[in-house]
């Protein structure tokens, strides 16, 4: 809703605002530069991948970290990243990873689910494979669609289907038309959280094919519900998962497709792997230890 610092200045003028939290280091960051309020910020991820390629954008969040009593990291990698950009900042930035609770609808309705999407609901050998993203470029959603399509041809069990909110407008029209002809691909509709994490719970798997990633929820909301992840091996994603162990990384489509066939061939290695990944969820990204962590930085905005 907010376009520009002196919008948010006029916003936080009011005594209704005591200090601000800010996610994202150049997105929100920038709106608050020369705030009158303190402000704390959390890393989003494509600012330390991405933005901080741009030059432009790297002053302004170099600037924005100086005014900042405190930033947050998702991980170790992260934090080593921001620092060796700006290392007068890094003894204000500490890592907290994401926590993590899944709530899935038991009232979510998965036949209707499939009927909606054109996905066969003879659910006896469906293997449904979940992209879950907000569509915009950085997500590339496309990246697994050809092959898929190829491998849904002589295997019609499989199916891909991408669900997330239309970020990017004129993007996701795009990935629209270009799945009308990629049989076995589906874009389906968003869901409400709840009921995502049901129809996450009935797919065989998830999957994550983005270019850059901070964190992906997505991913570890799968592990929290039992079901296995294949991520592409980007930074990001080899920050929360080890391949074999607590998941499956690929560097092609075409890895993709063989790792996805090895593990619709070996329940024992799928039940290690989900079996794995729960435990790693439960230990390093409980929402308990991620609150309180937010209560004690903000109690730095006083």
């Amino acid at each position: 809703m907010y376009g520009s610092p002196a919008e948010i200045a006029n916003l936080t003028s009011t005594d209704e605002f005591d200090a601000a939290l800010a996610i994202h280091l150049y997105k929100a960051g920038r709106l608050l530069q020369g705030s009158r309020i303190p402000f704390g910020i959390i890393f989003g991820g494509t600012d330390v991948n991405e933005d901080i390629k741009c030059r432009e954008k790297c002053q302004v969040m170099g600037a924005v970290l100086q005014e900042a009593r405190f930033a947050v990291a998702f991980s170790v990698e992260m934090k080593e990243l921001a620092a060796a950009e700006w290392p007068d900042a890094r003894k204000k930035i500490y890592v907290q990873s994401q926590g993590i609770k899944t709530t899935p609808s038991e009232t979510f309705d998965w036949y209707r689910f499939l009927q909606n999407a054109d996905i066969p609901t003879d659910t006896d050998t469906l293997h449904l494979f979940l992209l879950v993203c907000g569509l915009r470029r950085v997500k590339d959603p496309l990246y697994l669609a050809e092959v898929f399509s190829d491998w849904h041809r002589k295997d019609p069990s499989v199916h891909l289907g991408i669900i997330g909110p239309a970020v990017d407008p004129l993007f996701s029209s795009e990935v629209k038309e270009q799945v009308k002809r990629l049989p076995g691909v589906h874009v389906l509709q968003e869901l409400p959280q709840q009921e995502l994490h049901a129809a996450v719970r009935r797919s065989f798997a998830v999957v994550n094919s983005s270019i850059s990633e901070g964190m992906s929820a997505a991913i570890l909301e799968a592990m929290d519900l039992d079901i296995p992840v294949l991520a592409r091996n980007i930074p990001g994603n080899a920050a929360i998962i080890k391949h074999k162990e607590t998941g499956l990384l690929f560097s092609t489509p075409q890895e993709f497709v063989m790792l996805s066939k090895s593990l619709m061939n070996d329940p024992i290695m799928e039940k290690e792997i989900t079996t794995r990944a729960k435990d790693y969820v439960k230990k390093h990204h409980s929402w308990e230890g991620e609150r309180e962590t937010y209560q004690t930085l903000v109690l730095r905005l006083q």
